[in-house]
């Protein structure tokens, strides 16, 4: 009786482990709860205006000078931008005032911008996973504009 024991309980584990191996994620995406990942800021679609990529660089600069901010992930749709960020874990206590503050700095320094701004690791981890998608050839710029529109619903869901 106990051999049968073990061998079901070597069977679970070894579904378990097979099911956990399993998930789908992306090299960056991996990695980006425990360490900096700092991707490049991406535009989705780049024939909108001139200048986009010095836009992007300029509003993730401007997000990385907060100094309880450590990691920056942007990412430009046709009209709403979205700023995920990683705030340090002493700052966590401050969030609410950290994303009021950059929102408000975001919009004073770009007012024809739309932000959506969010320190939430979920949002932060969805952003990641659009990033790593949108450096691949076969996925389109629709896909990735639809995908965009989900996690800033998401967000504000969550809020």
């Amino acid at each position: 009786m106990t051999n049968k024991k073990y061998a079901f309980y070597i069977l679970i584990f070894s579904i378990c482990v097979f099911l956990t191996g399993c998930e789908k994620e992306t090299p960056n995406s991996r990695w980006s709860m425990l360490k900096k990942v700092d991707p490049a800021p991406i535009a989705l679609y780049t024939e909108t205006a001139a200048g986009q990529e010095e836009l992007l660089q300029g509003i993730k600069e401007e997000t990385s000078m907060m100094p309880s901010i450590y990691d920056v992930a942007v990412i430009k749709g046709k009209k709403d931008t979205l700023v995920a960020y990683k705030v340090k874990q002493m700052a966590r206590f401050k969030m609410k005032r950290i994303e009021k503050e950059l929102t408000e700095k975001l919009k004073s320094k770009y007012p024809d911008e739309k932000f959506t701004v969010s320190s939430d690791f979920k949002i932060f981890l969805e952003t990641i996973r659009l990033w790593d998608k949108t450096q691949e050839p076969d996925f389109s710029k629709e896909k990735a504009e639809k995908r965009l529109k989900e996690i800033i619903k998401l967000n504000n869901e969550l809020t």
